[in-house]
């Protein structure tokens, strides 16, 4: 009886046995023992300051955390290692002398998330060069040689955190990296500082959120003095961002070869910052932003009359919508001063915002710019009309021909007027000499049969004088405007 229960544990003990080592090789954990030249510890491998010139080949597969910094590495192709690290999360490749690095080198740490590749040699980063690394936070590539940084380098990088290229040759500031949230839409931290960057995209830099701008580091750059740089810095100072906070003495730039310190620009006289207002028109819809420093805070929105904003509000025209404000048809006594409160894990934050709310619509000025165009064109019509009128319309007197008189009484007075010419028929017979026929008229106040000024009316003849006596005349009408004419006798 006693020997079939010790045949029963011994059993039992070889089972125990079989079932461990089947669980091992299930897992496709062969036992291979820590390289010569590195130091394990559970599944962390330090072959650090070793000289080595290659990575050594036997690496576990288990290994979560590989550090091969201050060697002689200098190429990193795609078969430096023959076995597929899946479990590595950590790459110290630091101080080395790395100048070429395959695309396909990073194929075999698919979830790495920690890769330091600083104090190297490396020149570039051609496209695709991380495409690999989907899962990284962290990439250090600082105090290289990096001149170029290709635009499609950090693609498919969509966990990527904090990318440090401080101490390189940059002359180029990569802005799709910040601009394009698609591409890397998790950055908190860039480091660009100490490189050759003279040049910034002001304008955009300013429009990024304040979370993405208080990681962005561009100190000691050598960058050209203006006011604008001076305007974005500055803003960034009174946001209290700490990408200024922490390197105000290291941010200059530079001016007739000699370096300015970016806060102290007083030889350029330009405008100190002030915080602009909100400004909107009358029944307009819009978003107000509450700028934080940092993702993820719970917001909490106050009016200018110290109410808290909620979600959702009847027949209201403020609500809140994803920490944001949102006016939906803006009414002028909306305007004022709204607070944001900003709550983080690791620090508050108090925003305030000015709305200045205009009383007209913003089609406003376009109805005005309408109704001017249309009194221009209306003027300019007018004048067209004005001038055809002049000059185009059927001429009544000059343009006609000349008709011949059918007595002497028929001649106009317009005529006889204008005329020193004798009217006479040479053709007529009668007593007289060889002199002509003589008369002598003088202008008479309006008749019956004259109009203004002495002309004659249409349907009427001219009206024969009364004699009144040889060498007798009247005296002019002196309401007539020919009366400038009136002493002076005209023949007919």
């Amino acid at each position: 009886m006693q020997s079939q229960c010790d045949l029963r544990g011994l059993w039992l003990l070889l089972l125990s046995l079989f079932l461990l080592l089947f669980e091992v090789a299930r897992a496709g954990r062969p036992v291979v023992s820590c390289p010569p030249a590195c130091l394990c510890a559970s599944n962390i491998l330090s072959c650090s300051k070793q000289q080595l010139p290659n990575v050594p080949l036997s690496l576990p597969s288990y290994t979560a955390l590989l550090d091969l910094s201050h060697n002689n590495l200098s190429r990193l192709r795609a078969e430096w290692t023959p076995t597929r690290l899946t479990h590595l999360h950590s790459l110290l490749l630091s101080h080395n002398h790395l100048n070429f690095i395959s695309s396909e080198a990073f194929s075999p740490v698919p979830n790495l998330r920690y890769l330091d590749l600083s104090s190297n040699q490396l020149r570039t980063l051609d496209e695709f060069l991380f495409s690999e690394l989907q899962a990284l936070e962290v990439l250090l590539l600082y105090n290289n040689h990096i001149m170029a940084v290709d635009r499609y380098a950090f693609d498919d990088m969509a966990q990527l955190q904090k990318l440090y290229l401080s101490q390189n040759q940059i002359s180029r500031f990569p802005l799709e990296l910040v601009s394009e949230r698609a591409k890397l839409p998790k950055l908190t931290l860039l480091d660009l500082s100490s490189n050759k960057l003279k040049n910034l995209p002001l304008s955009d830099l300013q429009k990024l959120p304040a979370w993405i701008k208080n990681g962005l580091y561009l100190h000691n750059n050598p960058l050209e003095c203006n006011c604008k740089l001076y305007q974005l810095f500055s803003h960034w100072q009174y946001r209290q961002l700490s990408s200024v906070m922490d390197f105000q003495e290291d941010l200059y730039c530079v001016r007739s070869k000699e370096l300015h310190n970016v806060f102290n620009l007083s030889f350029l006289n330009c405008s100190e910052y002030k915080e602009s207002a909100w400004e909107a028109h009358l029944g307009e819809t819009f978003t107000i932003k509450c700028d934080t420093k940092q993702q993820g805070m719970t917001k909490v929105w106050v009016t200018p009359s110290n109410e808290r904003v909620l979600d959702k509000v009847a027949n209201g025209t403020v609500t809140v919508k994803d920490g944001n404000l949102h006016f939906k048809k803006v009414q002028v006594e909306d305007g004022g001063v709204y607070t944001c409160y900003a709550m983080g894990e690791t620090f508050n934050e108090t925003l305030s915002v000015e709305l200045k709310v205009y009383n007209f619509t913003l089609h406003g000025h376009h109805d005005t710019l309408n109704t001017a165009y249309t009194t221009l064109v209306g003027c300019i019509l007018s004048v067209v009309l004005v001038l055809i009128y002049l000059y185009l319309t059927p001429c009544r007197c000059w343009c006609r021909g000349v008709e011949k008189p059918s007595s002497h009484q028929g001649d106009s007075l317009s005529s006889s007027m204008l005329s020193t010419t004798p009217n006479h028929d040479p053709m007529a017979g009668g007593d007289k000499d060889d002199g002509f026929d003589r008369r002598v008229a003088f202008l008479e106040p309006a008749g019956p049969g004259q109009g203004q000024n002495g002309k004659l009316k249409p349907g009427n003849t001219l009206p024969v004088p009364e004699a009144t006596g040889k060498g007798q005349r009247r005296m002019s009408d002196p309401e007539s405007v020919s009366s400038v004419f009136s002493d002076t006798p005209i023949v007919v």
